[in-house]
């Protein structure tokens, strides 16, 4: 791309996380963006701060020592914009934020099966918790609704139903309903309103919730059909809501989005952003997948041809919630990922812990490879409650498997931190359990978001980051499907370097091929599967691909789909230790 393309301006952006706040200078290199450095600090959104901003500077000074470059200024502490005749300074901001509590939500919708699914799914685009549901096979009383409603107190209420210019009596008797349930309580705890339905009705729904709602905003409609579903602008209007009651809830947010000029967004909006950015610019065939494993939520983010699948799961995050996970799953589907020979109580106990003091990390191996089950069984939830809402398109040859995808992007403290590139990516294939060939990808400086927020001021600067390999490479996964008994071989590989040397491997079922190829190189791979095992080319098929190196190389998971881990608990432990020593562990 030529240089003169490239608006040569320096770009600070600024993520704060229920954990750790992230300070990152992007900044144009030789003619492009590239990534400079990255400063973090505890995020201090939480007692006995309660103010974000002392956490964001603390980060940018650790940046600022890293960089040599002065950002705040030594008068007011605030950043210095634009960049100064003296180097100091940056051109833009731009901030994500995740941290703060789950945004309590009641959704209502006219037909269960259609509106108020298309409201459940706009709702789990951010960080809400549902609270409460409202549709006409509702048989409480409308006091009782009223009440349920007033008892909640929901931070946000999300209107769905009726197609455009359909019929509407039966949604004014909703918006009567929320209404009144809105006036029924304090002026200053009144919720905020998406009214995101039938767009005949939208003068009648500012005369009815207007004066009622804490703040009353309508999106077009997210079912303008019975056959069509459209969330993307009214997750773009739920994201503004979300920021502005972040603005109310947290103290030094005000601040964050002055700096930023207004750029402030949901961490998971930009995530998700950046994925449908990537699926159609790439044209990904199949799809992309991006997990980021958070204090304050999981967060799934699935591109197929341009299309977006975004679901944030706070009920999976791994801080102040962890405690909560035992709701969603039984604790023995936590152990069954342990190395370690640990009672279910230590695990219990490990888990309120945690959830008491979200931002300390293990001080021991065994407290990070309890951490490491903890997160694969999160990991798992989560991507599972996703698949659910893939589109149609995504196909997958059978319900319990996932569809085959382009590439995997992975990030998250939880993720990332692991000791080793081999345990992110073991933790990886454990939780999500990918089928196909596909390059995976680590996010270790939580870049992703950011990238999402700062592609509205520079559209060359997140493609640019990405494929300067800010990135880490770990390498191209080969997923075999198989049914076979533990040791029998089911695939022959063959990997052709560019220098025409080979490498060739038996795989048996049940374990982890590694291959080796720099990151950077590319080879030509051929799979010669046996016993109509399926290496990502059809069941049975033969045939060679182009691979990309990475830290890892070539993996090739032969363990089966879905992974299936053996009943007998010393047994499972070995064959995970197995597992674990393949990739480095």
């Amino acid at each position: 791309m030529p240089a003169s393309l490239v608006q040569t301006e320096s770009i600070l952006a600024i993520d704060v996380g229920a954990s750790v706040t992230r300070a990152v200078l992007f900044d144009v290199v030789e003619g492009e963006y590239r990534f400079v450095a990255s400063g973090q600090a505890p995020s201090t959104a939480e007692a006995p701060f309660k103010n974000i901003g002392i956490g964001a500077r603390e980060a940018i000074r650790n940046l600022q020592s890293v960089t040599g470059t002065i950002l705040l200024g030594p008068q007011d502490n605030n950043i210095i914009t634009p960049t100064q005749p003296d180097g100091s300074g940056v051109d833009g901001v731009v901030a994500t934020m995740s941290a703060g509590p789950a945004v309590k939500t009641v959704i209502a919708g006219l037909l269960s099966e259609v509106s108020l699914q298309s409201a459940r799914r706009l709702a789990e685009s951010t960080y809400s918790r549902v609270v409460d549901t409202l549709d006409l096979s509702d048989k409480r009383r409308p006091d009782q609704q009223l009440d349920s409603i007033a008892r909640s107190r929901p931070d946000l209420v999300v209107l769905t139903g009726g197609t455009d210019g359909g019929a509407s009596r039966s949604m004014l008797k909703m918006l009567e309903a929320v209404g009144l349930a809105c006036y029924l309580m304090p002026a200053e705890k009144r919720p905020m309103v998406l009214y995101a339905g039938n767009h005949k009705l939208a003068n009648d729904v500012r005369e009815l919730l207007g004066g009622h709602a804490g703040k009353l905003q309508i999106s077009p409609n997210v079912r303008p059909s019975l056959e069509v579903e459209d969330l993307e602008p009214a997750s773009n209007v739920l994201a503004s809501l979300v920021t502005n009651l972040r603005q109310r809830q947290i103290k030094g947010v005000d601040e964050l989005y002055n700096w930023s000029s207004g750029n402030l967004l949901p961490t998971a909006y930009a995530q998700g952003r950046m994925i449908r950015f990537l699926s159609r610019l790439y044209e990904s065939t199949r799809g992309l997948l991006s997990v980021n494993m958070g204090a304050s939520a999981s967060t799934v983010a699935a591109g197929f041809n341009g299309e977006l699948t975004l679901g944030v799961y706070p009920q999976f995050g791994l801080g102040e919630n962890l405690g909560a996970i035992l709701q969603h799953t039984e604790i023995e589907q936590i152990m069954r990922w342990m190395q370690l020979d640990i009672s279910s109580n230590t695990l219990r106990e490990f888990l309120f812990q945690k959830s008491l003091y979200p931002s300390t990390i293990p001080a021991t191996q065994d407290e990070l490879a309890i951490m490491q089950a903890i997160t694969r069984q999160a990991l798992y939830l989560a991507v599972r409650a996703a698949r659910t809402n893939f589109p149609a398109s995504a196909h997958a040859a059978r319900t319990d498997l996932m569809p085959k995808l382009d590439l995997l992007i992975a990030g998250g403290g939880a993720i990332a931190d692991n000791g080793s590139v081999g345990q992110s990516l073991l933790l990886l294939l454990d939780a999500i359990q990918p089928v196909g060939i596909m390059p995976f990808l680590l996010d270790q400086n939580n870049l992703l978001p950011m990238l999402g927020a700062a592609a509205t001021r520079s559209n060359y600067l997140p493609v640019q980051v990405i494929e300067s390999g800010a990135f880490i490479g770990m390498g191209t996964v080969v997923s075999v499907i198989a049914s076979a008994s533990y040791g029998e071989t089911v695939l022959r590989a063959k990997l052709t370097y560019a220098d025409k040397t080979e490498v060739r491997a038996d795989v048996k079922f049940g374990g982890l091929e590694i291959i080796p190829l720099p990151s950077g190189q590319t080879a030509r791979l051929t799979l010669s599967p046996l016993r109509r095992a399926d290496a990502g080319l059809g069941a049975g098929r033969s045939g060679s691909v182009t691979v990309t190196g990475g830290a890892l190389g070539v993996v090739i998971d032969a363990r089966g789909r879905p992974l299936n881990l053996p009943a007998d608990a010393v047994r499972r432990r070995e064959l995970m230790k197995r597992w674990s020593h393949a990739v480095g562990g």
